[in-house]
């Protein structure tokens, strides 16, 4: 019989299909042993109208030999007849699956898997002959399809009972691998492990086992067949969970969080998530493998599946098997549409439930997880200029000054004394650098709450979030607190004003490193302290230096405390008419490192030091 060509416009799409599509080569497995479940699945869907069909033991049988290099994967299903190898094989992108489908739509019983009809082809990624050895249900005759690159033809054959037998002749070229991954049992076991485990029938190899002395060859299932994810919650222990997480991500800290539940409506999927208990230590690096684990009706799809779920809840981990996603025709790539939208509103929105409630009903593990994840939540907020703020905000926590305890935004402005207009906070590398803080100083003693921001995204966070429940957010070391009676203001005016040739000397004298220098309304006990005016604070600027952004300067402010012996000395040196430049330069770096900034030039500062301790001991 002559080799006919495929029914497509040339050889170049088989190319396409066989090297293009496709991104990994062994993927071709989990096609073909998907095709022979759709195979199975119409043979037990036409049991159930005709008595004369039986779907008994149905399987999947995958062969293995080494020395021929020939790899068979047989199945019991509907089969084919000649036909049908001439409609579905010989024609390119023609699905009979899809044609089934159409005629079943309206039972939701029966899943069908395969619907482009190239999955078959991505056999000759591996395979440089193919037969395809097929009887149809209730037909005598069989019929062997047998294909190359170049062509197919089909003829007459002989097999005993329905079904199909593929055979693939793996290619001569990879015999320059010492090891052939396709060839060995563990290798190939470990792929329908990974790619077909939750297939609903049987998946069977040979294993050699010794009974009695005498070694026999049994037929042992590979596969799950049902996944945990579709078992029934009341059938499923907490240590069922807390395995499968434990095998799937080899993390053997318990998750925080399980997360086991359905949605049906017009994007219907099952979901098992994990929030887990401890930071992966990769987490912040681009080795981190995010997202979760996509399944279409039990058949694996995609690691890290990143288009699931929202960048702010990268920390889940888990499965999501859909029967309504649009995947591409590789089935490898998820293609944008209104439903993988939908799907990802959904799953974030079940996330979000789970956490408020965890935090609700379980503070203490809900702070657990904040230690180990809260940043993730932080970012979100800021992230996308703030577009998911109002979604995050109540999940955000803060050490603060209340009892030095986590707090909610929420729990903060509920205790806010009555004559409070803002959310305090301030800004350090660690709490007990902030308690050392002389900015804090008077606002603790009016009895304000401050929360203490630790980590480098917090004040850009509050840049984007502007206010929580009409409550602006004000730094303790930017700005004007505006804490200050009529009275209190008054006098302080009045102050700078009878020292105002003393406040220009000291600012000529740190032209070059303050914006300006004036007296204080924020200090009690402490001689001075640098703010930052509004915008850029200290931190960010570290921030943005460290992040290579160039030469980043916050605008710095000198403030003296009016009050304390050390101006008032410093004024009577003014009067004296004794230069002050040096005490203003000793000032500016007292207060550079009461803020943790670094001493803009230590050899200046040490020989000042020095000289005013020989000025003393004389």
């Amino acid at each position: 019989m002559a080799i006919k060509q495929f029914k497509t416009e040339s050889k170049r799409l088989l190319d396409l299909m066989a090297n293009s599509i496709y991104t990994n080569t062994d993927i071709f497995l989990r096609e073909l042993i998907s095709n022979a479940s759709d195979a199975i699945d119409k043979r037990y869907f036409m049991s159930l109208t005709d008595s004369s069909i039986t779907a008994d033991d149905l399987k999947i049988k995958v062969v293995l030999n080494k020395k021929d290099r020939i790899i068979t994967i047989e199945d019991n299903g509907v089969g084919m007849s000649k036909e049908d190898l001439e409609n579905n094989l010989g024609t390119i992108a023609k699905s009979g699956s899809l044609e089934f489908k159409e005629q079943i739509e309206e039972k939701d019983e029966i899943d069908i898997i395969g619907q482009f009809g190239v999955g078959f082809y991505s056999a000759f990624m591996i395979a440089d002959k193919i037969e395809v050895l097929s009887k149809k249900v209730n037909e005598e005759k069989a019929y062997l399809w047998t294909g190359t690159m170049d062509g197919y033809e089909v003829k007459a054959a002989k097999k005993d009972g329905p079904g199909t037998l593929i055979t693939l002749y793996v290619k001569e070229n990879t015999k320059e691998k010492k090891y052939d991954p396709y060839l060995e049992d563990y290798e190939v076991k470990s792929l329908i492990k990974k790619y077909s485990d939750f297939i609903r029938y049987p998946i069977v190899m040979d294993e050699e086992t010794e009974v009695d002395g005498k070694k026999i060859i049994e037929e042992k299932t590979v596969n799950s067949m049902v996944p945990l994810w579709k078992k029934n919650k009341k059938d499923i222990k907490e240590e069922d969970y807390n395995e499968f997480y434990s095998m799937s991500y080899y993390d053997f800290e318990k998750p925080l969080k399980t997360l086991h539940y359905k949605v049906e409506g017009n994007t219907s999927y099952s979901a098992l998530l994990f929030i887990p208990g401890v930071r992966p230590f990769n987490y912040y690096s681009t080795d981190y493998k995010l997202g979760l684990k996509l399944y279409s009706k039990g058949v694996f799809i995609k690691d890290e599946a990143k288009e699931l779920v929202s960048d702010h809840f990268r920390f889940i981990r888990g499965v999501i098997d859909s029967d309504d996603l649009s995947l591409n025709i590789s089935r490898e790539i998820l293609q944008e549409d209104h439903q993988m939208a939908a799907l990802k509103k959904s799953i974030d929105k079940k996330i979000k439930g789970a956490l408020e409630k965890m935090l609700k009903d379980d503070r203490e593990t809900y702070e657990k997880f904040f230690d180990q994840f809260g940043t993730q939540l932080k970012f979100g907020t800021y992230d996308n200029y703030g577009m998911n703020k109002d979604e995050l905000i109540d999940l955000l926590m803060f050490k603060s000054s209340y009892e030095d305890k986590y707090v909610t935004l929420k729990e903060y402005v509920s205790r806010m004394k009555e004559d409070q207009k803002d959310i305090y906070y301030a800004a350090g590398e660690t709490i007990e650098a902030i308690k050392e803080l002389p900015q804090l100083e008077k606002v603790l003693d009016k009895g304000y709450e401050v929360l203490y921001f630790t980590e480098n995204v917090d004040e850009f966070m509050t840049n984007v979030i502007f206010n929580y429940d009409g409550k602006n957010f004000k730094s303790l070391q930017s700005g004007d607190l505006d804490l200050d009676t009529k009275e209190e203001k008054e006098e302080i005016e009045k102050k700078a004003e009878d020292n105002k040739d003393l406040l220009n000397s000291l600012k000529e004298a740190l032209k070059e490193k303050v914006e300006d220098v004036k007296l204080s309304t924020r200090l009690k006990n402490s001689p001075v302290c640098l703010v930052s005016e509004d915008g850029l604070s200290f931190g960010m600027e570290r921030t943005l230096n460290a992040m290579n952004q160039g030469s980043v300067k916050a605008k710095k402010v000198l403030e003296i405390n009016a009050d304390h012996e050390i101006f008032k000395a410093l004024a009577k040196t003014f009067e004296a008419n004794e230069a002050v430049d040096e005490y203003a330069n000793l000032l500016y770096d007292e207060a550079l490192l009461i803020a943790g900034l670094p001493i803009e030039d230590p050899l200046s500062y040490t020989k000042r030091i020095n000289e005013l301790m020989l000025k003393a001991m004389k």
